[in-house]
């Protein structure tokens, strides 16, 4: 008996909650094709997130403030754009995420905050969603870092050398460059 058809006309035959915890679910999907081939699906569900870009000014021009935190899946440390979600209240604003992942990973509150798009994290694996904000008017105060994060650090680089490290490979998150990407496509930075 199936349980629906998707938009391009494949029906899920069956679908059962592989894993579970607090940060994401793994979904295991039996589809039949539009071909009429049978086929096993495994999704990442997790909420979404927000990622965001805080510009500030600097003496020789626009600044950008990333972290740089220990990533245990590839054991390495990583310069990022702050982001995060709230697995706890998991129906919060994402202009409320984004305040609050801001000021809790670098310690800065923005006067304006302004969601500038939004994209998939790996959509041919999960159907996680990201909001990018670029936020403005910044001002620091204390960092309220949850206790995985205690090892994080945050510099304030010109907003030229974010597009340095790129190119040189010292930012690697997909989430910061995609970020990076949509805000230079829109011109506003």
């Amino acid at each position: 008996m199936a349980l629906k058809k998707t938009s391009n006309g494949t029906t899920i035959l069956s679908t059962r909650t592989a894993y579970e915890n607090r940060w994401l679910k793994i979904r295991e999907d039996i589809l039949l094709y539009p071909n009429g081939k049978e086929g096993l699906y495994g999704i990442v569900e997790r909420g979404e997130f927000a990622v965001i870009f805080p510009l500030g000014d600097g003496p020789e021009g626009k600044t950008v403030t990333l972290v740089n935190q220990y990533r245990y899946p590839v054991d390495k440390s990583l310069w990022e754009l702050p982001m995060g979600m709230w697995e706890l209240n998991p129906t919060a604003a994402p202009e409320d995420v984004a305040r609050g992942e801001l000021e809790e990973e670098t310690g800065l509150r923005a006067q304006h905050i302004q969601n500038v798009g939004s994209f998939y994290q790996g959509a041919g694996y999960s159907n996680q969603k990201g909001h990018v904000f670029l936020a403005t008017g910044l001002s620091q105060h204390a960092t309220q870092r949850e206790s995985t994060e205690i090892d994080m650090m945050t510099k304030t680089f010109p907003l030229s050398e974010m597009t340095n490290m790129i190119e040189r490979g010292e930012i690697v998150c997909m989430v910061s460059i995609a970020a990076y990407g949509v805000l230079c496509a829109k011109k506003l930075i």
